[in-house]
């Protein structure tokens, strides 16, 4: 049997980041609220959300 090694990338290597942030308590309910709705995780629609957001602002 031929030894195949694991790769893997280091973490943080794929272009995302740990922050921390401070969220209103309902805002979170809300998110919380429309993940499980969705099936999505959290984070998955915390990143969706904040993806839309930066691409659809306009400072005037």
């Amino acid at each position: 049997m031929e030894n195949i090694p694991l790769k893997i990338k280091k973490r943080g290597d794929d272009g995302y980041r740990f922050i921390s942030v401070r969220i209103k308590e309902s805002t979170l309910a809300e998110i919380d609220k429309v993940a499980t709705e969705s099936n999505y995780s959290r984070n998955e629609l915390i990143n969706l959300i904040l993806e839309h957001g930066i691409n659809n602002i306009e400072i005037e």
